[in-house]
């Protein structure tokens, strides 16, 4: 009998966060890297959260909490949710976890059983398939293409749903495609799922402030209120306000599995930090002037890269409408050999030798579900988007 567990043996480990620390090692031994694989922001936290938090450690909020969130902070994102997403919800429908990953973690150990199967539209965050998987459950690829700007398709959606699904779910604007939808493309999903009453709905909202070119934001519950009981709207502070490690992430949804996430939560991390929770009540509550001006720099950063990765030989970069990715073809990279001598047969081939022979870091579109492709994140400086770019262009260019 083995010592660690079987159900590990059905994941693997992040591949962004892989590919971010072989970035760190590089750079640590002297290598001019640019790291383009992580999804964070390189804006500082707003001075007022950064106050707040201190405020509340000269306050002495520094003890244990109620496990799933402070009753001020849970009011907070009530509102938050009344006034940006129309949907009404109280204090014992809202849970609060060390960031997002968390809150889906603890949905989908809490609901999923052997054989359950989650219809996961791909290309797809790294993370949702594995957590389905630990739970003993099947992941399902609904998958999109680039040619329609990485939208899922209604008719895809009625293929992937059968009897055994439990959940559906959803990521808008989607890491790492940057796929974003508008009310009437939205609907268009709901209505297929209204349905299918037997699927529930969790979805990933966590860049609902990083939309671009007029495009308004909108989630299941909201364009379709017939999902109302059995969608779990989530959402956090990583993304729009530059919380990255402050770890909170938050959810409305029906009380009995709220009730349930509690239960587990309560046997894992027991409550988020109390610095961040007081702090997280600043950032829903206070200016979010800072969140349009952040957004103009990332528009032109995307329309860079997007223009840049267009000029290099064999990739294909459709123009995303949220978050702050690209997730460009290298399909007529595949089947070359780099300059270093590497033959490129798939797209973890392409981003090992594009690290190693010039120093980009970027994840490999497998990761994300779907290849030959693979994921930039553009929330870095401009001038560094700009080297990189041309280092990509150098790249493909040498390929022979």
């Amino acid at each position: 009998m083995g010592f660690f567990a079987d159900s590990l043996n059905r994941i693997q480990p992040s591949a962004t966060i892989a590919v971010s620390t072989k970035a760190r090692e590089l750079k640590a031994k002297g290598r001019d890297i640019i790291t383009l694989s992580q999804g964070e922001p390189d804006f500082e936290t707003p001075q007022n959260v950064k106050d707040a938090a201190v405020k509340a450690i000269a306050a002495g909020k520094t003890r244990y909490t109620d496990v799933d969130g402070i009753p001020e902070l849970k009011d907070a994102i009530v509102a938050k949710f009344k006034r940006e997403n129309g949907l009404t919800y109280t204090r014992s429908q809202i849970t609060v976890g060390t960031g997002g990953k968390q809150v889906l973690f603890n949905a989908l150990m809490c609901t999923i059983n052997p054989g359950d199967e989650v219809v996961i539209p791909a290309p797809c965050w790294v993370s949702y398939a594995d957590i389905v998987l630990l739970g003993g459950g099947r992941p399902v690829f609904a998958m999109t293409r680039l040619e329609d700007g990485y939208k899922l398709k209604p008719e895809a959606l009625a293929r992937a749903i059968t009897p055994k699904t439990k959940w559906l779910i959803f990521n808008a604007p989607s890491n790492p495609s940057g796929a974003a939808y508008t009310e009437a493309e939205l609907k268009a999903l709901t209505n297929v799922l209204v349905e299918h009453p037997h699927v529930w709905v969790l979805t990933d909202d966590m860049y609902e402030h990083l939309l671009y070119d007029g495009l308004k934001f909108f989630t299941p519950a909201q364009v379709e209120p017939r999902l109302y009981e059995r969608t779990l709207t989530m959402n956090g502070l990583s993304k729009a306000y530059c919380m990255t490690g402050w770890r909170l992430g938050y959810a409305g949804g029906p009380e009995p599995l709220i009730k349930a996430m509690c239960k587990l939560q309560s046997q894992s991390t027991s409550n988020p930090s109390s610095i961040t929770q007081w702090a997280g009540i600043e950032a829903l509550s206070g200016p979010q002037d800072f969140i349009p001006r952040n957004n103009a720099v990332f528009k032109e950063r995307r329309d860079l890269v997007v223009s840049m990765l267009n000029q290099a030989k064999g990739l294909k970069c459709p123009k995303p409408e949220g978050a702050f990715y690209v997730y460009p073809s290298c399909a007529g990279a595949i089947g070359k050999t780099s300059k270093g001598g590497k033959l490129l047969k798939n797209d973890e081939d392409f981003v090992t030798a594009l690290l190693e022979e010039e120093g980009v870091a970027a994840v490999h579109g497998a990761a994300f579900a779907m290849s030959p492709f693979f994921r930039i994140s553009y929330a870095v400086s401009t001038e560094e988007l700009e080297d990189a770019c041309k280092r990509i262009q150098r790249f493909c260019g040498n390929l022979r």
